[in-house]
């Protein structure tokens, strides 16, 4: 997980190109004793292996693999710049995160920051950064870019026999994940419930919230709300307009007659259904194959540029999921979700294709996941 501080954080910064940037960079990782003085080499000559620029105004100067043994020990500096640096084709970073990592440390610190870049509207709230606060809520994903929907906001056939009681445990849920205070909780069980059909019961409150949210809650047992049957509650605490999107695909499954879906499926399904960023898998059977990484290091940023590429060579539509980690298929073409799946080694990845090249594109991956994505 990336702790920042404000010792990390350098504001006010500018920089006539990315290699003025690096430099400055390289040498706050030297006087913060992370690393030694010629990591710098090992970052610039990252650099011209491939762009650390990872999108949405965040670039990740990094050392090469063969520069780790002058890492003292795994931190980061941040050097935010107003103005913007332009990190090649184009591409303008507002923020340049300086990373030393000993090993893979720096995986976890990648696909955190891959959640933050695929939020919108990040890339303008980098440019109107004005203290290191705004900077560290930015990058720990502590500024709310979508409402919080997890499997620990879900209970799955909880022995409730009447509403109060399912308000209750669900805005608890809510509470448990740190979303709501107890004003949240006492507000959720005084208030009524709108029906949406089906036994699917919907209820909301904004009082005592610190961050949007939904819970789910199920029930078998016999229970009734003004004549009604009740087989579930759907509780949203909002702070902000970020639960749109999840209201949003509550109003087309009532609208299709789907309230069944929520009320009988599982809780990675639901997961699932309501996770924006969530990518179903395309194709048939015939088109999935999985490949195991043995690069050392797993995908750092630059094996991942180099799956993506080879990805990009083929037309069909390409998803890949991490078996090992959440197990989520995302669009492999993309780096930022390629790297946000956080692959170490070991991990197997799933790939799926769907389109006039597939088969093609499955044994092309395959023999470059093989070769080992020019790691060796």
């Amino acid at each position: 997980m990336l702790t920042l501080t404000n010792n990390d954080i350098t504001l006010q910064q500018s920089a006539a190109d990315k290699t003025t940037a690096i430099k400055a960079i390289a040498k706050q990782l030297t006087d913060n004793d992370l690393v030694a003085d010629q990591y710098v080499t090992g970052m610039l000559n990252r650099e011209k292996q491939n762009s650390t620029f990872l999108g949405n105004g965040i670039a990740i100067p990094h050392g090469t693999t063969d520069t780790r043994d002058l890492v003292n020990k795994t931190g980061v500096v941040v050097h935010h710049f107003p103005e913007g640096v332009n990190w090649g084709d184009g591409n303008i970073a507002y923020v340049a995160i300086g990373i030393a990592a000993k090993s893979d440390e720096h995986l976890g610190i990648l696909k955190q920051l891959t959640k933050v870049l695929s939020a919108d509207n990040v890339e303008d709230k980098l440019k109107q950064a004005r203290t290191k606060e705004d900077i560290i809520k930015l990058l720990n994903g502590e500024v709310q870019f979508e409402a919080d929907f997890s499997p620990a906001l879900i209970q799955l056939n909880f022995p409730a026999t009447d509403m109060i009681q399912m308000s209750a445990v669900a805005g608890g849920l809510l509470k448990n994940s740190g979303n709501v205070e107890n004003q949240f909780v006492a507000e959720l069980v005084t208030k009524e419930a709108t029906h949406l059909g089906i036994g699917l019961w919907l209820v909301s409150g904004n009082k005592g919230v610190k961050r949007s949210a939904m819970s789910i809650l199920t029930t078998n047992e016999t229970c009734e709300f003004k004549g009604l049957p009740v087989k579930g509650l759907i509780a949203i605490a909002a702070c902000n307009s970020t639960h749109s999107s999840l209201l949003s695909t509550i109003s087309q499954l009532v609208f299709g007659q789907q309230q069944t879906k929520i009320l009988t499926s599982t809780t990675a399904e639901l997961v699932e259904l309501f996770t924006s960023s969530t990518q179903q898998m395309v194709g048939d059977e015939d088109n999935v194959a999985t490949f195991k990484i043995n690069n050392t290091h797993g995908l750092h940023a630059r094996p991942s540029a180099m799956l993506v590429a080879a990805v990009k060579q083929y037309k069909s539509t390409i998803k890949v999921s991490n078996i090992d980690g959440e197990n989520k298929f995302v669009d492999a073409k993309s780096l930022m979700k390629v790297i946000g799946l956080g692959v170490k080694h070991g991990d197997s990845l799933q790939f799926s294709a769907d389109g006039p090249d597939a088969k093609e594109a499955l044994v092309g991956i395959g023999e470059a996941i093989v070769s080992g994505l020019s790691e060796g």
